[in-house]
């Protein structure tokens, strides 16, 4: 046989399937090169928000100390109460919303995996048999096997970026367990304090009820003798009313916030009744530094996790971006077919088949793009609201804390000054100088005083988890911007 001429065998290049569907391709290619030109897919470095400056707190006078050495990570046991230490590690053990909260960080991490799956081929096998029975003809049966692979690449990075997005999606999850966390272990200490105060409340409360049975005894022997009138006496039967009320609203409350304290260390409602208890025996009031950093509140949970969100709204945005740009597929696929079964695998057919989509025009591709942008303005005002929330919530707790330790100081003076007055009456009482109503007056009111400080006492601790809690409760700083840069 002789040689083709040069040009023939080029000619015969050129018009092979093969090449003419890689010249295509190639052609497809560059249209979609020259149309990516003309869509806009910058994406400006991720910046955290911007939001007002904090430097100080108010009333933080004190040298400026470090946030490590500010709040330990286990701040509770500055309370110096082994009772309040066993109910919060029940609580964080039992608490059904936390674990609501790390079911959520699961379900954050296998979407991750659901994520990277979208840049991975997939196969499809399937199989068939064919028997059909024509009147007039012999009943045939084909017998056949088909499998098909396809691949989407991800060249541009689309599928990244949403992979990007769920990370910072499961790290969101993480800090709003932290946040769960913290929110648990406040709501154990201010319902454990508040219990043990209604208990102080109720012995004072019984205290002053004895108190005043005792002035009523002495008003009705004083009207059987025509010293004083019946309204008297009916003034200090209602004032008795009064106080029994008071009483047995004391013991609602303790009995709902031992129900509270049930569901939330685990337990059903009911089944657990903590024992009588005194406050201020109990429960020492650990110290607050002064020089409060303002970089505490890189530590609280929900601030980290507004943040992740604007940065998982970040990605999103990028991925739309990306989603307008040509997707290149790849299809291979082969499959057998056989009058036989025993044929059925002696014969096959396969193929490839390369192909490109280029989204000219897809008014929902661009109309998402707008979404994104959108949703991702939204989380960063949720992010900057959060922040000034954090901010409002750290001064307020400042401000009440102070404000109640001056209150304390003068509660505790009152006190003081009504006991020398009790045992000034007392004294006269016994040379015959005052009488016995006088005392039970004076004890009455010193009780009244007591009951103050009590609730002031109460106050100062529920002030001092509160602080912890908006001072982000011990957790370490989380550095977003850092992780950014280490994808």
């Amino acid at each position: 046989m002789s040689a083709l001429p040069d040009s023939q065998i080029v000619q015969r290049f050129f018009n092979h399937p093969t090449t003419a569907a890689l010249r295509g391709l190639c052609a497809a290619t560059l249209c979609a090169a020259a149309l990516c030109a003309c869509v806009d897919v910058s994406m400006p470095d991720y910046k955290r928000p911007d939001t007002p400056a904090k430097t100080s707190w108010t009333g933080q006078n004190g040298a400026p100390v470090s946030a490590a050495a500010t709040i330990e990570p286990e701040w509770w046991k500055g309370f110096n109460d082994p009772t309040l230490d066993s109910l919060i590690a029940k609580a964080i053990g039992g608490n059904f919303d936390i674990k609501v909260l790390a079911a959520r960080i699961d379900v954050a991490r296998t979407q991750i995996g659901e994520a990277k799956a979208g840049a991975l081929p997939t196969m499809d096998l399937g199989g068939g048999a064919d028997f059909q029975k024509t009147t007039g003809q012999t009943f045939s049966k084909q017998y056949n096997v088909a499998t098909q692979v396809n691949w989407d690449i991800d060249i541009w990075g689309k599928v990244e970026k949403g992979v990007q997005a769920q990370k910072a999606e499961f790290h969101a999850s993480e800090a709003d367990w932290r946040a769960g966390y913290l929110e648990l272990v406040s709501n154990v200490s201010s319902t454990y304090f508040q219990i043990l105060q209604f208990d102080d409340q109720i012995d004072q409360q019984q205290k002053t009820l004895a108190a005043n049975r005792q002035i009523l005894s002495i008003y009705e022997g004083q009207r059987r003798s025509g010293l004083i009138p019946q309204t008297q006496v009916l003034r200090q039967q209602a004032e008795i009313n009064r106080l029994t009320n008071q009483l047995l609203e004391l013991g609602r409350s303790r009995d709902l916030a031992n129900n509270a304290l049930c569901t939330l260390t685990g337990v059903p409602a009911g089944e657990f009744r903590l024992p009588k208890g005194h406050l201020q025996q109990r429960v020492q009031l650990p110290g607050v530094p002064d020089g409060l950093p303002a970089q505490l509140l890189a530590r609280r949970p929900d601030i980290v996790a507004a943040e992740f969100r604007v940065l998982e709204a970040y990605d999103l945005v990028g991925q739309a971006k990306l989603a307008q740009l040509p997707s290149i597929s790849l299809t291979g696929h082969g499959g057998t077919a056989s009058f036989a079964l025993t044929d059925l695998l002696k014969s096959f057919t396969f193929g490839f088949m390369p192909s490109i989509n280029i989204p000219l025009l897809d008014p929902g591709v661009r109309a998402h793009v707008k979404v994104t942008q959108a949703q991702s303005a939204v989380a960063e005002q949720q992010y900057r609201a959060t922040v000034m929330g954090a901010f409002e919530e750290v001064e307020n707790a400042l401000v009440n804390l102070n404000a109640h330790k001056a209150q304390r100081a003068e509660l505790q003076q009152q006190v003081d000054r009504l006991q020398i007055v009790a045992d000034q009456i007392q004294s006269q009482l016994r040379l015959g100088v005052v009488s016995q109503l006088e005392v039970f007056e004076t004890e009455r009111t010193l009780l009244d005083a007591q009951q103050s400080l009590l609730a002031n006492h109460q106050l100062i601790l529920s002030d001092t988890v509160l602080l912890y809690k908006a001072l982000g409760g011990g957790w370490p700083t989380v550095d977003v911007q850092a992780q950014v840069k280490e994808k």
